[in-house]
């Protein structure tokens, strides 16, 4: 029965990072201008109030309205994930940055997450999809960078997930021991606590140890909704950075559609074309808003619209 408790590529070192406009304010509608409610699942008998909030087949209580968030001590909730501590020097290897003057790189995404967090904060938006147009642009470097990045701010509250199914590669990037399937929290077969960890008092990673044939098939899933909204509801966290697929390769990014605020895609300077954008922006229009385009290792002229800053 599923649950989902309610309390318990390769990356790119000295990277050249361009940073790109954000989404316009008629850009498609996210999915927090839809009025879905929140729902919380838990096991359990079936409750004192009426009976039309039970669901008979799953033996679950829904709940869709606002009272029950207030149950929730998000920081309590934060504390009982298992802690773990990144390593400085295997970050360093893979050209992550936790400290901004460690490169200029290091810099530029500090650059990114201050644009990035206004114009979600300015939307009432919360999650962003870090995607690209196909393999070894670094989207994953990029996703975790910027995650590094927010997380440095005191007092936030940010979380990282690996949702690359298909090829899950934060936990190696991050140096990082997954304990089980990301499945199966999306699923909701597992808890969080049994697969997120927590890095200190403002990142939490939600970490994947198994790669998923059927990827596009669980998340276009409600499990996977229901598994998300239930993951802010008790982490209470400012940003939520996924890491997704290649937008290109399969239908795993836009069955994403209605679960992302904004997607922000990854380009790679010595291989994405202009064409490979225009036709991120294609497959996105009407779904997904755009947040915006990095351009890593911007030395490609092909791309000369799109770079920024140095290249």
């Amino acid at each position: 029965m599923a649950r989902h408790q309610t309390l318990a590529f390769t990356p790119e070192p000295e990277p050249d990072i361009g940073i790109f406009a954000m989404a316009e304010d008629d850009a498609p509608r996210s999915r927090r201008d839809r009025h879905t409610p929140v729902s919380v699942f838990r096991p359990g008998h079936a409750p004192e109030h009426d009976l039309s909030a039970f669901d008979l087949k799953t033996g679950r209580d829904i709940f869709t309205d606002p009272y029950p968030l207030a149950l929730f001590n998000p920081a309590r909730v934060w504390e009982s994930l298992n802690g773990a501590t990144l390593d400085g020097d295997h970050l360093a290897g893979n050209g992550l940055f936790t400290k901004p003057d460690e490169s200029p790189a290091g810099t530029a995404f500090d650059i990114l997450r201050t644009r990035v967090s206004q114009a979600m904060a300015e939307r009432g938006w919360r999650r962003i999809g870090i995607t690209s147009p196909t393999h070894g642009c670094g989207k994953s470097f990029t996703a975790a960078n910027l995650a590094l990045s927010l997380a440095r701010r005191p007092g936030s509250r940010t979380v990282l997930i690996d949702l690359d199914l298909r090829r899950p590669n934060l936990h190696s990037l991050l140096g990082l021991s997954p304990t089980g399937a990301l499945r199966d929290f999306l699923e909701g077969t597992q808890p969080m606590e049994s697969l997120f960890v927590r890095v200190g008092r403002s990142l939490a990673i939600g970490l994947n140890a198994e790669a998923v044939a059927d990827a596009g098939d669980v998340l276009h899933a409600a499990d996977t909704a229901q598994a998300l909204e239930a993951m802010e509801v008790q982490l209470d966290p400012e940003l939520v950075i996924l890491d997704l697929p290649p937008a290109l390769v399969s239908d795993d990014v836009i069955a994403m559609a209605g679960k992302l605020d904004a997607v922000l895609i990854v380009a790679d300077g010595t291989r994405t074309t202009a064409k490979d954008i225009r036709a991120c922006e294609t497959l996105f229009e009407g779904r997904i808003p755009v947040m915006g385009v990095v351009l890593n290792r911007a030395q490609d002229r092909g791309l000369g619209r799109y770079r920024y800053g140095k290249g």
